[in-house]
């Protein structure tokens, strides 16, 4: 571009070079935040692209991009506007991405009995409601869940393709082994063939466009997990716990094996933090107190947010109600929010790597 009272769009990116995103530690220019520069005498806009409108440092990233170009001489205007795009994940190299799905993230545990699922539907409605577009794999065969978590009990149907079709609800695509079968039905399946429909959920489904697919894991390190790696490129892992040093243990053991095989955990998520009681609003930490800080520390990736126990919550899971879509203004649905934006921001840093 050429200069215009003596200011260039080169200028104008080197001076916004120096705005830091204190959240993921980089600058704005680096994280291709900041498109479509244009210069008209003193005149100066921008776009500043975020991963979610739901960016809790939106203000803050404006007002400091802003004032770093209203600083520099000849400078007489700045126009800002603000959008968000979900970055792609680049994946590896050998491994096959599942078409038009931007970004693959895993929801696992240990242990089971953490409330891995809860936190990935929760998530999963959190990241929607950010305006993008998601779709949840209930990857647990032997304990199907979200079907009672979103309410929803009707069967999967195919194309001509034979490529299966996925349920809808609040704007998700959903996918579960448990749409394919009625509540008291058993699936007494060893593991190459639990392997096989793992597989075809994450290769022979028409997901269609999707940002975000958040995929709800059994417990523990075995054949589902083991197929998942194998077959897509995972952005990244999401590890939930509990404080109890049981818990964490196995938490451990999920985080060591996800980093064995190459894929970058984006976090943990301490659910069941503590109680407050709804009368007096004492805290009572139930299951101790720091474990998933100290594991985060331990392992050097975040601790993404703490999930109290609440009965709200609970009777969310049970009903078809999830907490993030039943009570959205509430404290427990902000906890889910908050999470999720550091999710976001988790899987643009990775897009960098």
């Amino acid at each position: 571009m050429a200069a215009i009272a003596n200011i260039t769009e080169k200028e104008i990116l080197k001076a916004l070079g120096k705005v830091m995103d204190p959240e993921l530690g980089k600058d704005l220019v680096t994280l291709n935040m900041i498109r479509d520069v244009l210069v008209q005498g003193g005149k100066v806009s921008f776009k500043l692209m975020l991963t979610t409108m739901a960016c809790p440092l939106k203000k803050e990233l404006e007002a400091n991009a802003i004032n770093a170009v209203k600083a520099m001489p000849g400078v007489t205007d700045v126009k800002i506007e603000t959008g968000a795009e979900v970055p792609k994940s680049k994946g590896l190299p050998n491994k096959t991405p599942i078409p038009g799905v931007k970004n693959t993230i895993a929801v696992a545990s240990g242990k089971g009995g953490v409330g891995k699922s809860t936190v990935a539907v929760n998530l999963a409605l959190a990241l929607a409601k950010t305006g993008a577009k998601v779709g949840i794999l209930d990857a647990d065969v032997f304990g199907p869940s979200l079907p009672t978590m979103m309410g929803l009990h009707e069967p999967l149907n195919a194309t001509p393709q034979e490529r299966l079709v996925p349920l809808e609800k609040w704007g998700m695509k959903l996918v579960s082994v448990g749409f394919m079968l009625d509540e008291e039905t058993p699936l007494i399946w060893r593991g190459p063939l639990v392997m096989q429909l793992v597989k075809q959920f994450l290769t022979g489904v028409e997901w269609g466009e999707l940002d975000y697919l958040v995929i709800d894991l059994p417990p523990g390190t075995g054949d589902a997990q083991l197929t998942l790696v194998q077959t897509i490129p995972l952005t990244g892992a999401v590890i939930v716990t509990t404080p109890q040093d049981v818990a964490l243990i196995d938490a451990r053991r999920a985080i060591k094996m996800f980093q064995e095989v190459k894929v970058p955990v984006m976090g943990i998520i301490e659910n069941m933090s503590f109680f407050a009681c709804p009368h007096c609003g004492k805290k009572s930490e139930i299951f101790s107190h720091g474990g998933g800080e100290k594991t985060s520390e331990r392992y050097q990736v975040p601790l993404l947010g703490n999930i109290p126990i609440d009965i709200s919550i609970r009777e969310g899971g049970d009903t078809g109600n999830p907490i993030v879509e039943a009570e959205p203004e509430s404290a427990n649905a902000k906890s889910f929010n908050d999470i999720a934006c550091a999710v976001a921001a988790r899987v643009s840093v990775l897009d960098l790597g």
